[in-house]
């Protein structure tokens, strides 16, 4: 016998007693109850999974099922059987239909007399034959089996046609299981988490289950927009947007915020009423930040023309809002009205069409 329980007979330890306690460390899917499945690994760590792989031999209609190890859950009360594949195993599978094509499907199965009256202690690696049809349906999985592939049987295929077409008749069913907060290797199944917490590898993507879905993870973060609320240091000469262009996204990773923000100001923009030198221009920020910092980027503004350009220091005047502070002469070389704090009279006065772009980090709250 090529594939081997790991159960005891009765004695003083039953064979309930054993498939019980002794795999609550595996994958769980209920507070008793093991995940079904084939313990991953491969020779050369260059598969997910190694074991029972079906292996078909050109011209025929045989193949060989690779040794391995696997899991077969039952009931929460009878509990999951441990099983291994030694040897490599030869399958055959019976001769097409005449007319239409089927599918079979290839499982790793456990008898169990003592609840099934089968007449069988055993597992076995076996065929479960598919009905042929116009389209043909995948049979259905015994109780207390694992399946391992799909395997299409054209109609008239037998040896004498050239077997079954090996590159195209298989598709893989196999799922594994692992160790309680092990990492699960996922291959074709698509099942809910069994606890929050729990992590799997879907095609070299790590997910992490939250209790209701499988997301992403790390958490990637992602760009958002925000309009700024436009105000002034002193609360007076309040300017407003009007039909500026505002242009602001943001991205949290952590307790790091990134942000840019390009303003290009219209034919409705106001930039208060008398303001003065005082009036330092704010804009709140997308997220509250640690504390104050004296510079946390730069700003190009324009007033509309190549040479009128100046640059400005990003900095933190509140943990809600930033401002801007020249610091830079113009290109052209021309005198400031105003140099400092940026406001609607500073560096220049400002109207339509110009425009301040920038960019800045900073630590968010925690």
């Amino acid at each position: 016998m090529t594939v081997r329980s790991g159960w005891l007979s009765p004695d003083s330890q039953s064979r309930e007693d054993t498939r019980l306690i002794s795999l609550g460390a595996l994958t769980p899917t209920s507070a008793v109850a093991t995940r079904s499945g084939v313990l991953p690994g491969s020779p050369t760590g260059s598969f997910r999974i190694s074991g029972f792989t079906l292996t078909g031999t050109t011209g025929t209609m045989s193949g060989t099922v690779s040794p391995g190890r696997a899991i077969v859950q039952s009931t929460d009360t009878r509990g999951a059987y441990p099983l291994a594949l030694t040897e490599y195993q030869t399958v055959t599978f019976p001769d097409g239909d005449a007319q239409y094509t089927r599918i079979d499907l290839l499982v790793l199965r456990v008898y169990d007399d003592l609840y099934d009256s089968s007449g069988r202690t055993e597992a076995v690696v076996e065929i479960v034959k598919g009905t042929p049809a116009a389209t043909p349906a995948v049979p259905a999985v015994p109780d207390l089996a694992l399946p391992l592939y799909e395997v299409t049987v054209p109609a008239g295929t037998s040896a004498g046609t050239g077997g079954i077409s090996w590159t195209t008749a298989l598709v893989g069913r196999r799922t594994a299981t692992v160790g309680v907060g092990g990492i699960l290797p996922i291959t074709t199944d698509t099942s809910n988490g069994a606890y929050p917490g729990q992590y799997r590898d879907l095609n070299g993507q790590l997910q992490r289950w939250n209790g209701t879905a499988w997301t992403d993870y790390p958490v990637l973060p992602t760009w958002q927009s925000w309009t700024p609320t436009w105000t002034t240091a002193t609360g007076s000469a309040t300017p407003a947007f009007g039909n500026a262009t505002v242009s602001c996204r943001y991205v949290k990773f952590g307790t790091t915020v990134h942000l840019n923000f390009a303003i290009t100001f219209g034919s409705t923009t106001t930039f208060g009423t008398s303001p003065t030198v005082n009036d330092n221009w704010r804009f709140s920020l997308p997220v509250a930040a640690s504390s104050t910092r004296m510079a946390i980027g730069f700003a190009e503004m324009s007033a509309n023309t190549a040479g009128n350009r100046a640059t400005a220091r990003v900095y933190l005047s509140t943990t809600g809002a930033f401002e801007l502070v020249t610091c830079s002469a113009q290109s052209i070389l021309t005198a400031y009205a105003y140099t400092g704090g940026v406001d609607g009279i500073t560096p220049w006065t400002w109207a339509s069409g110009y425009t301040v772009f920038g960019t800045a980090t900073y630590e968010a709250a925690a």
